[in-house]
């Protein structure tokens, strides 16, 4: 086969939002990860799969996509 890809590809929304994240450190406690929509490569960053138990919401004012945890 050409070309073979991981079996994961980085999420990609509706007009062209690409699904980065990246790791910050909290003042009081440890390191998380953040999720972020960006239609250019970010400074910093890499572009990212579907994290479990998320999904897409967009914003009906602003129209930008943002990540929201399943459930309610």
């Amino acid at each position: 086969m050409r070309g073979q890809r991981s079996q994961t590809m980085p999420y990609e929304h509706a007009g062209g939002w690409k699904l980065y994240s990246r790791e910050v450190k909290l003042k009081r406690g440890p390191k998380v990860t953040i999720y972020f929509f960006s239609k250019r490569k970010p400074k910093s960053g890499k572009q990212s799969d579907m994290p479990p138990g998320k999904r897409v919401i967009v914003n009906k004012r602003t129209g930008l996509p943002f990540l929201k945890g399943k459930g309610k």
